[in-house]
C-alpha cells in the first residue's frame, strides 16, 4: 500500500501538472487533424456565368445559402461525382469547395461595376486556384472548345506542363496533370469525374512566419515544397490529412491527386520589406475573400486559436453570427472557421 506522504505527493503532482497543462487540455478537446480546408471564397459579378463556367470544369453546386435582407447569395461548387474524393459528404465535410459571392445588381448591364480584382495585377496577393486532370491537352482542348480564355496556354512558355484558364471574372484557374503528360498526348478523352479541386494560392511575406502559422496554429501539414532559386522564389503546399505520396519518379506532381491544399508564394526578399506586402482582398480593390477550415468542434476551436495567440478579424461572440469565426494570417488574409457538421458539433444552423 502507499504511504500517506506518497500518496500526497502525488496528488501535488498531478495537481501541478493540470495547473501547467490546462491550456493543453483545452486545445486537446479538439483535433486539428480532423479540420478540413474546406472553401475558397470568390466575389463574382454574374453568377450565373460563373457557376456554369465551375461546372463546365465538372464541379456541382454542392449548397446556396440566400441572404436577401444583406443582398447577396451564396454558392458552394465541389467535385461530386462517384469519382470524387468527397463524394455525397455534407459540405461543411469536404475539401476543395469553390465558394461564389454574389452582390446583388453587379450582374445587371450599365449598372457602375468595374468588376472584381484578381489578386495578379497590382495590388497583388491572391494568385489563383487549381484543378488537377487526367489528361491536361484534352482537359484545356474542351475549356477551348467551349470558349473560355487563357491567361497561358499548354504551349505557351518554357512550362508545358500547366495552363492557366480564366473565369468569367478574370481570375486564374491553374489547370496541372494527374498523370505524366507525355502519356496523354495522344489521347483525345478526358473525364471530369476524375478533377480535383486541388489548391489555392496566396502569397506571403515572410515564409518562417506563414509556415510556423500554418503548422502550429492552424494544423497543417508541410507537404511539399519546390524551390526555385534561379527565379527567386519557393512554394509551399500544405493541408490536412496524410503525408504526400511519392509519384514524382514518374514525373507527377505527389500532391496532384489530393484535394484542399493551400500553396504559399514566398518571393525572396519580400521579408526584409517594411509593412504589409500583400493585399487581402478584402480591401479596396476587392475580389478574393477567403480561405475556410471546418473544424471538429467550433467553441473548442476557437479556444485553441485563443491559446494561440491569434489576431481575430470577426470572434465567435462578435456580431450576429455566432456559429462563424474569421482568424486573420501573418500577411492579413481571413480565415473562416465553421463547424464541420457531419461532426455533430454544430452549435447552430449556418
Amino acid at each position: 500500500m502507499l504511504s500517506s506522504a506518497t500518496k500526497r505527493t502525488r496528488q501535488i503532482a498531478t495537481h501541478l501538472i493540470k495547473s501547467y497543462s490546462t491550456p493543453a487540455a483545452t486545445a486537446a478537446m479538439t483535433d486539428p487533424s480532423k479540420y478540413k480546408f474546406n472553401h475558397t471564397m470568390l466575389r463574382v459579378r454574374d453568377p450565373t456565368a460563373s457557376v456554369n463556367f465551375y461546372q463546365h470544369l465538372g464541379m456541382s453546386l454542392v449548397n446556396k445559402l440566400t441572404f436577401p435582407d444583406n443582398n447577396f447569395d451564396l454558392y458552394f461548387l465541389a467535385y461530386d461525382s462517384p469519382k470524387a474524393a468527397s463524394h455525397g459528404n455534407h459540405w461543411t465535410d469536404r475539401e476543395g469547395i469553390i465558394e461564389l459571392t454574389h452582390n446583388y445588381g453587379t450582374e445587371k448591364e450599365g449598372v457602375d461595376f468595374k468588376g472584381y480584382h484578381n489578386g495578379n495585377k497590382e495590388p497583388q496577393g491572391f494568385g489563383h486556384v487549381c484543378i488537377s486532370v487526367d489528361n491536361i491537352q484534352a482537359a484545356c482542348k474542351r475549356l477551348s472548345d467551349a470558349g473560355y480564355k487563357f491567361q497561358k496556354r499548354l504551349e505557351d512558355g518554357r512550362m508545358r506542363s500547366i495552363a492557366f484558364a480564366l473565369d468569367p471574372d478574370d481570375y486564374w484557374v491553374e489547370i496541372i496533370a494527374q498523370n505524366p503528360v507525355d502519356q496523354t498526348e495522344n489521347v483525345k478523352e478526358t473525364d471530369v469525374g476524375t478533377y480535383r479541386m486541388n489548391h489555392t494560392m496566396v502569397r506571403i511575406k515572410d515564409k518562417d512566419i506563414s509556415l510556423k502559422f500554418y503548422q502550429e496554429v492552424m494544423g497543417m501539414r508541410l507537404l511539399r515544397t519546390s524551390e526555385n532559386s534561379a527565379a527567386n522564389f519557393n512554394l509551399y503546399f500544405l493541408g490536412y490529412g496524410p503525408p504526400a505520396g511519392d509519384k514524382s519518379a514518374n514525373g507527377v506532381n505527389p500532391t496532384a491527386e489530393r484535394e484542399g491544399l493551400l500553396e504559399l508564394t514566398w518571393n525572396y526578399g519580400t521579408e526584409k520589406k517594411e509593412g504589409k506586402v500583400y493585399h487581402d482582398g478584402n480591401s479596396e480593390p476587392q475580389g478574393f475573400g477567403h480561405i475556410c477550415v471546418s473544424v471538429d468542434d467550433l467553441d473548442k476551436a476557437c479556444e485553441r486559436f485563443e491559446e494561440k495567440g491569434v489576431n481575430w478579424k470577426k470572434r465567435l461572440t462578435e456580431g450576429r453570427m455566432k456559429n462563424v469565426a474569421f482568424v486573420l494570417d501573418p500577411d492579413g488574409y481571413w480565415i473562416e472557421v465553421i463547424a464541420n457538421e457531419s461532426l455533430g458539433k454544430a452549435p447552430g444552423e449556418y
